[in-house]
């Protein structure tokens, strides 16, 4: 049958925008921008007209959703002041006090249940038996702001939102599971074709999806179908009216987009449609060509890498999209391009895939892909033997200047120690050469005066001081022997020993002469500058000790280099330590020499040990850690002078006259 559009003239419409349009049978319901709600009956062949608004009860002139429920009653959603319910001609207004999420209303729709849906920018609310219900994003909408509601054939209540489809089922509201990015975005619209197919207008897509398939979560990208300029629509961007796409009764689809009013027969659209088939046809890097084969190499010093594909549709194939994702970089599918290139720059030396797949004529993606494998080749500055190498080279640099720090704190701690050498050198010289030979004079004089006196007290008294004086000067010689200690000046402890017992050889005030032998196993090792001053005065004790009590006919003397430790043994076979002094920690009263011996030993670091029985000798031993005792800092090699001292001493004793 054909039929012809007609003007509706009425001055009740005179430059009016009209927001919504509803009717049942032989009337239609009219929402407008400033006039409220307007009624066209048609009787006759006759169209009468009536206007609704506040002063007959409208809650307010600006109705933007108007809808006939079943029962005949009107619903007009306006902008600001909530839904008007006219019914039984007189008006019942319900706002947010009642329920109603907003007083903004932008659709209305009952369900066949009879409930009344009302959707709003905060939210869906619902009336059903005088009560009302809110769903907001805690309830499962992708977002609050609802544009408009449709019920399919199956029952299911459809919500548009914001950002994508939802829809209301066995009472709970469920986003459709694995949805295209195409129906995530802004929703205006949507109807139903007789094939039970969804028709939808978003804010840049036509969309025809299986409401079924996606109500179930088991729609894949392939089986969304786009339309476009091709197809005859003046644009892809839907309105934000009530009803912006709606079906009539010959199963026709009508569209109101920003560019005009579209229709379109879903009867007559066939899927036959072969799937687009993508294929990368060159690489390009820095606009040169690189051989397409099973792996594509590019070279170091490329930076602009293009990709170049097609894809063959004998179906309009100028509507052909494409999708691309490069494996390695991108994090995910790029969005539908009409383009046939995708440019990445500056990709970091790596294996990667670039995947390509494309969608026909009617929206429909092709599940199969293109695609090519490439490696990106490091530049000489990115491989890992020049890390590698890199980092050794800056661990040497570190570790030269660390030594070369040691060096220079060892050599200023040298200096300040070949200062202190000197300085006591010096002391020791004056001390021997001035106070010590004055001190002897004066007790040479003495000693006459004493022989010049007849027998009686007063000689024996004198020659009790004399005993004692000559006992002071003994002892200041050996403090002087402690400061020009041979060890500090050459770090050679067997020479230092061996010069130590010459001069105590050379002290007359000896009583007996013994065998002294000195064995030095391992490879001399240079000591630590400190504590090598005090090793030499713990044996310089124990030897003048041997020296002068002990009586002994031989004292040996062994050092010991080893790895682990530094041990120094002296023995004599005189006669020997009563036990009680072995035992007591401060030795004999008024005599400090084993108790001083036994307190250097523990400031170095080391274990002193003291063997001795009556008539069977003496035998000290000090042990020192290696780690201790051996200074890290100083070339580890032996002085001529210790070298020809070891062949001397190795091979005979000494005779040396105590």
């Amino acid at each position: 049958m054909a039929w012809r559009a007609q003007a509706l003239k009425s001055s009740l419409l005179d430059k009016e925008v009209i927001y919504s349009i509803t009717g049942l049978k032989n009337e239609i319901w009219i929402g407008t921008q400033h006039r409220g709600l307007i009624r066209f009956e048609y009787r006759d062949g006759l169209i009468g007209g009536k206007t609704y608004t506040e002063a007959n009860g409208l809650a307010e002139n600006s109705v933007f959703a108007v809808y006939q429920a079943r029962d005949g009653a009107v619903w007009a959603g306006t902008l600001t002041s909530g839904v008007s319910k006219f019914k039984d001609g007189g008006f019942v207004t319900y706002t947010t006090a009642d329920g109603l999420a907003s007083n903004t209303v932008s659709a209305i729709l009952e369900t066949r249940d009879g409930t009344i849906w009302f959707a709003t920018p905060n939210g869906l609310s619902s009336l059903s038996r005088g009560h009302w219900t809110a769903y907001t994003t805690g309830d499962g909408l992708p977002s609050n702001s609802v544009n408009c509601l449709f019920e399919d054939v199956s029952g299911v209540l459809w919500i548009a939102t914001s950002r994508g489809l939802a829809f209301f089922k066995s009472g709970h509201v469920q986003v459709p599971r694995d949805a295209p990015d195409s129906l995530r975005e802004e929703a205006f619209g949507m109807s139903e074709d007789k094939e039970g197919r969804l028709w939808i207008a978003s804010s840049d897509h036509v969309l025809r999806v299986s409401n079924q398939k996606l109500s179930s979560g088991v729609l894949s990208s392939a089986e969304v179908y786009e339309y476009g300029a091709a197809d005859g629509l003046p644009n892809t961007t839907g309105v934000k009216r009530s009803r912006s796409v709606v079906a009539d009764g010959e199963g026709r689809i009508w569209f109101s987009l920003t560019r005009g009013l579209a229709v379109v027969d879903p009867s007559h659209i066939t899927n036959n449609s072969a799937p687009a088939l993508p294929h990368v046809e060159a690489i390009m890097a820095d606009g040169n060509p690189i051989a397409v084969d099973t792996l594509a190499r590019i070279p170091s010093s490329r930076k602009r890498i293009t990709f170049m594909y097609s894809g063959l549709s004998l179906a309009v194939p100028e509507r052909i999209r494409f999708r691309y994702f490069l494996d390695g970089f991108d994090r995910s599918w790029s969005e539908p391009t009409a383009a046939r290139e995708a440019v990445y720059t500056n990709l970091s030396p790596r294996l990667y895939r670039f995947r390509v797949i494309a969608s026909n004529s009617y929206g429909q993606w092709n599940d199969s892909e293109a695609a090519i494998s490439l490696e990106v080749d490091p530049a000489f500055w990115q491989t890992g033997w020049f890390r590698v190498s890199c980092l050794a080279t800056f661990l040497a640099l570190l570790w030269a200047l660390y030594q070369l720090r040691l060096r220079q704190v060892a050599h200023q701690f040298n200096i300040r120690l070949e200062e202190r050498v000197i300085e006591r050198t010096r002391i020791a010289r004056d001390l021997h050469d001035t106070l010590l030979q004055s001190f002897h004079g004066l007790l040479l004089r003495f000693q006459t005066v004493s022989n010049l006196l007849p027998a009686g007290e007063p000689k024996q008294k004198l020659d009790s001081a004399i005993d004692r004086a000559a006992q002071a000067i003994t002892e200041g010689r050996d403090a002087v022997q402690g400061l020009r200690s041979s060890t500090v000046e050459t770090n050679d402890l067997a020479l230092a020993l061996n010069t130590l017992g010459e001069e105590l050889a050379g002290d007359e005030s000896n009583p007996n002469s013994a065998k002294f032998h000195v064995a030095v196993e391992g490879t001399p090792r240079n000591l630590r500058p400190l504590l090598r001053d005090e090793v030499y005065r713990i044996a310089g004790e124990a030897l003048r000790n041997a020296f002068r009590h002990a009586q002994a006919g031989r004292i040996e003397v062994e050092i010991r280099y080893d790895e682990r430790q530094l041990r120094l043994r002296m023995r004599d076979d005189g006669k020997g330590i009563d036990p009680k002094l072995l035992s007591s920690e401060d030795g004999r009263a008024g005599h400090y020499g084993l108790h001083g011996m036994r307190e250097r030993a523990k400031v170095v670091g080391g274990k002193l040990a003291v063997w001795s029985e009556l008539d069977s000798g003496t035998e000290v031993e000090l042990s020192i850690p290696a780690s201790h005792a051996y200074d890290p800092y100083s070339a580890r090699r032996r002085s001529w002078l210790t070298e020809k001292l070891s062949g001397k001493l190795s091979g005979k004793d000494t005779e040396m006259k105590s």
